[in-house]
């Protein structure tokens, strides 16, 4: 009796449900996704974080309320070898062990952060949609090799890598870590598109341009590539947390540039290491900083994988 009961609820569930998107005209899959997110604490979230990041990022330059890149006198003359002066009149958070203000560098550091990240991930896309692209679209011998280089990659850990391409330049830039961390993310967007690129070869839009002659050159640019681009935007969101964290551990490990006066989450905490029993906050600050924006461009991310999926839509 339970199971015949349940039955026509169910059934009249997906009927009531299928009588709704037809009289709104139905959301496409994307609009979908905004409401679902908008609904979502994570998403919420992880967006609130990640907005914030980027705002302050931008604005920090006239948010810093001393020149970051500068000592001050003030500060440099209470500096001892055992004490490092901590917050005071005209300086929030004190000095650094430089004699720099602590504060102002906090900030401005967010935005050398997201340039670091953000270009970063932008040469991984770009170089592994490249890859993929070619692999996807032309299978055979093409796809083979692409694909073989990328296991390559992908068979050394990311951050050995990142280690190992920064350390082949003499001299550490903040170009040094950008090449080193987008390396690393090209395999993973190579397979990414890659992947959905073969998927799309055998969908029936594609199958029945093939069929009417449209030249290959067409089907990848207009049919293929744009229905394949979904999984890596989304992959995109969650690499550029990963690329914020490779790009700290570099430049804290000294692979980076080494300019004292660069204001950059992960340069001020590698620099701070000596300090630590003296004045810890040079290195909570900025590991903190670090950890709460990847968490933010994680959180968000995932909400973004998830309410793409097409399994979640109901």
């Amino acid at each position: 009796m339970t199971t015949q009961k349940t039955t026509p609820n169910l059934l009249k569930r997906k009927a009531d449900r299928i009588d709704e998107l037809s009289e709104s005209g139905g959301n496409s899959l994307a609009v979908d996704a905004m409401k679902r997110m908008s609904r979502s604490p994570v998403a919420i979230t992880g967006a609130v974080i990640t907005v914030l990041f980027v705002l302050l990022a931008i604005l920090s330059p006239f948010l810093a309320p001393k020149n970051p890149y500068i000592p001050y006198d003030e500060l440099r003359n209470t500096l001892r070898p055992d004490s490092i002066p901590g917050p005071m009149p005209g300086f929030l958070l004190g000095s650094d062990q430089n004699g720099y203000d602590f504060f102002s560098r906090l900030l401005v550091g967010s935005q050398q952060t997201l340039i670091v990240g953000v270009a970063a991930t932008l040469i991984g896309v770009l170089l592994g949609m490249i890859i993929g692209g070619f692999a996807g679209a032309f299978g055979g011998w093409v796809d083979t090799l692409l694909m073989r280089f990328t296991d390559i990659l992908l068979a050394i850990p990311s951050l050995l890598l990142a280690i190992s391409i920064a350390a082949l330049f003499l001299h550490g830039t903040q170009w040094t870590v950008i090449i080193a961390v987008a390396v690393v993310s090209v395999p993973v967007f190579a397979r990414l598109l890659r992947g959905a690129m073969l998927a799309q070869r055998a969908s029936d839009h594609v199958l029945a341009a093939t069929a009417l002659g449209v030249r290959r050159r067409t089907i990848v640019f207009r049919h293929m590539l744009p229905n394949s681009l979904g999984p890596v935007i989304v992959q995109a969101t969650l690499t550029l947390a990963t690329s914020i964290i490779d790009a700290a551990a570099l430049s804290f490990l000294g692979l980076g540039d080494s300019d004292p006066s660069r204001a950059e989450w992960g340069l001020m905490l590698g620099k701070s290491q000596s300090f630590l029993d003296v004045k810890p906050e040079l290195a909570f600050y900025p590991a903190i900083a670090i950890i709460v924006v990847a968490l933010g461009f994680t959180l968000l991310g995932e909400s973004l994988r998830e309410a793409l999926d097409p399994k979640n839509r109901r």
